[in-house]
């Protein structure tokens, strides 16, 4: 099985040292999100874990502690954009430590391990397609080498970000607005030797040589790995997702990075609440396991095949 840590939250900037914890103990304790007193104990030992992938804004806290991940295949879907803080508030400087923290977790694991995302796109007053298109070229320059590609993707306009999108003044784009700005950054990307993919796009980009991503993907993990895996597309992602299925160790609600465009918590106050109910040691991301709520073990199983091939 894969592991993803995870689209929910910031594990790698914010709770880096659970993460290790639970690794070392081999299991976690994930709450059903549906319902929150049933709980998942999800088994995290090499032997059934096919991959993991990391998802983050910030991976310094990490980056002493990779040698950690090698008894586990694993790349990191790293998002760096061109946002000032009144969209991404709460982020370290790009110049001074996000971007030095890429070209160090690359030097470390390798280009194959680190994958950009520049998402989500959305165009306003002030972030507008000409903003978009020189500060893209200006990351791609400081990126190049460091990585293989970068996914897009466009704004999704949930209704938990409604208010945030209107005080940002973020207009939808047009079909054609969408086409414009992803033939120039793939432009863009192809000077700079990025392949330019979207993370489930319902537009088709590919007659601009664009395909759609998949950001649990299958093959990278067999690359890395040396071996066939048996995954299939998750059925609980839209039909765009390119994703295979896995296994989401997070919890919505708990990110205190506070990007005024994210899906995952409801307001920032209850996700910096959440935050401080978390405890390090514990087998749960936060809170504790009440009286109320029912562990249960998720039947899993490794995807590899058993004839090992090298890539």
């Amino acid at each position: 099985m894969i592991i993803s840590a995870s689209r929910r939250t910031d594990i790698p900037a914010y709770y880096s040292q659970w993460l290790f914890n639970r690794l070392r103990e081999r299991y976690v304790l994930v709450r059903n999100p549906m319902n929150a007193h049933q709980i998942g104990r999800i088994s995290l030992s090499p032997d059934v874990v096919d991959g993991i992938v990391l998802w983050t804004k910030n991976p310094v806290p990490i980056l002493g502690y990779l040698g950690e991940l090698e008894p586990w295949h694993y790349y990191v879907q790293f998002t760096l954009t061109a946002y000032g803080r009144d969209v991404e508030p709460n982020l370290p400087s790009k110049n001074d430590i996000l971007i030095p923290a890429f070209r160090k977790l690359s030097k470390a694991v390798g280009r194959d391990r680190v994958v950009w995302r520049y998402d989500p796109i959305f165009l306003s007053d002030r972030y507008t397609m000409e903003y978009h298109c020189r500060y893209f070229r200006v990351l791609a320059s400081k990126l190049c080498g460091y990585t293989e590609k970068c996914t897009v993707s466009f704004l999704d306009w949930y209704q938990t970000i409604a208010k945030n999108m209107e005080i940002l003044k973020v207009k939808a784009e047009t079909s054609g607005q969408q086409r414009e700005i992803m033939e120039r950054l793939a432009e863009i990307a192809g000077e700079y030797g990025l392949v330019l993919d979207t993370c489930a796009e319902a537009g088709d980009f590919e007659a601009c040589g664009i395909r759609r991503a998949h950001c649990i993907d299958r093959e990278r993990l067999e690359r890395i790995g040396g071996c066939r895996l048996s995954a299939k597309k998750d059925p609980n992602q839209r039909p765009e997702c390119g994703c295979v299925e896995s296994i989401d160790i997070g919890a919505y609600g708990t990110c205190p990075s506070g990007c005024r465009y994210c899906y995952a918590n409801r307001s920032e106050q209850a996700a910096v609440k959440n935050s401080r109910l978390h405890n390090p040691s514990s087998p749960l991301l936060f809170g504790a396991v009440g009286a109320g709520d029912v562990i249960k073990d998720r039947r899993m199983r490794s995807l590899r095949e058993e004839q090992m091939e090298l890539f």
